[in-house]
């Protein structure tokens, strides 16, 4: 077994009286894929700001690209975000820029490339997820799903070894949820990206996850695959499964 790429080990966070996480453990494998599920406000999109230090945990151990970052402070980390980025949930474009603009972006921040060649690749990431046709357009022209594949092109374009996604499919259409999907899935495997997913959405998770990490009452209750953990008996898990069956229905 490779040595994992992220890994908590008893991670505790607390804001104030709420303990957000208690002693969470779990690990993505390099090139995996990890969703991690839970109701809202369970820690999920808390777990991946430790990851990228934006957090720091109150005990326990975060490792990323093999590098103890629990006590990293600003500078130390930017090496680390240079290999690890993130798409967050409202996208976090820069709303004066255009779509092909903000795609450059992390191209001019970090590379000395010629214009002709950050137009290249910015084509080229833009053409990758799909929406190659709106480059001029500006971020309030798009709807939320575009939004996000721009983000993740964007994401893309900083070349890293490993992506988390926030939310990925909230506030969008079905249909649009079913592409992103299926461009995580492509780019995991086009790119040999290790990825984890935050999402509350189980078909998804079923579409993408190598592994589930499953967390109820600041606890990960479940950490194993897709299907272990359709057949766990925590009633929780349960619940959530059942509940997404009649969604899936209605």
């Amino acid at each position: 077994m490779p040595a994992p790429y992220i890994e908590f080990r008893e991670v505790s966070k607390a804001f104030g009286d709420n303990v957000v996480l208690d002693r969470v453990s779990f690990d993505v494998l390099p090139g995996e894929t990890v969703c991690i599920l839970g109701r809202s406000g369970v820690g999920k999109s808390v777990s991946l700001h430790h990851i990228m230090g934006f957090l720091k945990a109150d005990s326990g151990r975060v490792i990323v690209a093999g590098e103890d970052i629990t006590q990293y402070g600003e500078e130390q980390m930017e090496p680390i975000r240079k290999k690890v980025t993130m798409v967050f949930q409202n996208g976090a474009l820069f709303d004066s820029l255009s779509v092909g603009e903000n795609v450059a972006f992390p191209l001019r921040e970090t590379q000395d490339l010629s214009e002709e060649q950050i137009f290249q690749i910015v084509d080229g990431l833009l053409q990758m997820v799909g929406v190659q046709e709106m480059r001029d357009l500006l971020p309030s022209d798009l709807s939320t799903g575009m939004k996000r594949s721009v983000a993740i092109a964007r994401a893309l374009a900083a070349r890293p070894e490993c992506v988390l996604y926030d939310e990925p499919t909230t506030m969008v259409d079905p249909l649009m949820a079913q592409l992103l999907g299926d461009l995580i899935k492509r780019l995991k495997i086009q790119l040999n990206l290790t990825s984890i997913v935050v999402t509350h959405d189980m078909r998804l998770a079923k579409k993408l996850a190598d592994r589930v990490v499953f967390l109820f009452g600041a606890k990960a209750i479940f950490f194993g695959t897709y299907d272990q953990m359709e057949k766990d008996s925590h009633p929780i898990i349960q619940e959530f499964l059942e509940l997404d069956e009649l969604k899936i229905e209605a």
